[in-house]
Order: C-alpha cells, then sequence, then structure tokens
C-alpha cells in the first residue's frame, strides 16, 4: 500500500493555529486564504454564512437608496472592514463613510471613526451578534448611527430600527421603527421606499 494515499489524507484542511493572545487586525489581511468578509469579534475570527434572498435584496435596496441621497461629503460601501481597535474588526452590510477617507481603489478597511452609520441586516445565524455585541461594539467605538435591519416574522417585509449614539452614556439610544419607508436626517437627509423590495 505504500504510495497510495486516500483523498482525506492529502486533501486535509489545515484551519490556522490562532496566538495565543488571539488574533489582530492585520490578520485579516495577512492569513491566507480566507473567506470572503470574515470578522474579528475579541480577537476571534468570524466567518460569514450563506446569506438568504431577504438579505441580498436588503443590501442591493439600502445601499442603492443611500447612494440616491449621499452628497459629495459622503461615501457608501458594503461590507468593507472597519477597524474598531486591535482586535475588532467588523463588516457591517452597509456602512456610510466620510468621502475624504476614501483614498483609492486598494484600501482593504476604514477606521471607526471614518464611519457615520454603520447597518447590519439580521440573520439566524447572525442574530445574537447583529442585535448585541455589534451595536455595543459600534457605540463603544463612537459610530454615530446605527441600523438593524430585521424581517418580520408575521409579512416577511424589512423592519428597521434605528439607533443613535447618545454622547452623554456612550451607548445607543433607539430613535424608532420603519417599516413601509425609511425617512431620517441623520448621518444626511435619507428617504428609502423600503416596499420596492417588492420588486427586485
Amino acid at each position: 500500500m505504500g504510495g497510495t494515499e486516500t483523498a482525506t489524507s492529502t486533501e486535509q484542511r489545515h484551519w490556522p493555529r490562532p496566538p495565543q493572545e488571539g488574533y489582530r487586525v492585520d490578520h485579516l489581511i495577512t492569513l491566507p486564504a480566507l473567506p470572503p468578509h470574515t470578522q474579528l469579534i475579541d480577537g476571534s475570527l468570524i466567518f460569514v454564512s450563506p446569506q438568504r434572498e431577504f438579505h441580498t435584496l436588503m443590501l442591493y435596496l439600502l445601499e442603492h437608496g443611500l447612494r440616491a441621497t449621499a452628497t459629495g461629503e459622503f461615501r457608501v460601501r458594503r461590507q468593507m472592514t472597519i477597524v474598531l481597535d486591535e482586535r475588532n474588526g467588523l463588516a457591517p452590510d452597509v456602512s456610510v463613510i466620510r468621502a475624504d477617507a476614501v483614498i483609492g481603489p486598494h484600501k482593504a478597511s476604514y477606521q471607526a471613526e471614518d464611519v457615520l452609520l454603520a447597518v447590519e441586516v439580521v440573520t439566524p445565524e447572525s442574530a445574537s451578534r447583529d442585535r448585541t455585541t455589534k451595536p455595543r461594539k459600534y457605540a463603544a467605538a463612537g459610530i454615530e448611527n446605527f441600523w438593524r435591519v430585521e424581517e418580520s416574522g408575521t409579512n416577511g417585509k424589512p423592519v428597521i430600527h434605528v439607533y443613535e449614539l447618545d454622547p452623554v452614556t456612550g451607548a445607543y439610544v433607539h430613535d424608532g421603527i420603519h417599516r413601509d419607508r425609511i425617512k431620517v436626517d441623520k448621518p444626511y437627509p435619507i428617504d428609502i421606499g423600503l416596499t420596492a423590495i417588492d420588486e427586485l
């Protein structure tokens, strides 16, 4: 049997061994063959599961809606890494950043101070992180606005929870629930019809 190896032995997957102190944000760039949109929470790598159609359609709807109303001082990005600190690099589903933070097409991440709005579309796999962990970390990093997008359990339509950072407590304050349309004035005047998801 010498010279014959099973497919399993020759194609074994070698997962990276985490450093004793955990990963750092620079590992998101330097580790080879990480899956797309890998995130880092408290030094641990978080891999993104395949997404359902609701998630995909909401990303399209929100990205295009935010771009349509953004003025020249803002840019809209989808699933770009935001560096919160050395051990936390999250990739909001959609984010609004300052235009002056954009320095070219090869940029791989932005700093938290560049971000004016972080949006997370909740999925069953990410629900706990999107509802608790990520908002706490975005707020602690000083990101002023956060939207949490849920799929209504009654009709499958989008529901957007809007939060604004309280400068005194450093935590998010719930600032409204939007169903058929989201119309807000921060970080700039935004008006997006959410029923358009039915036409996509």
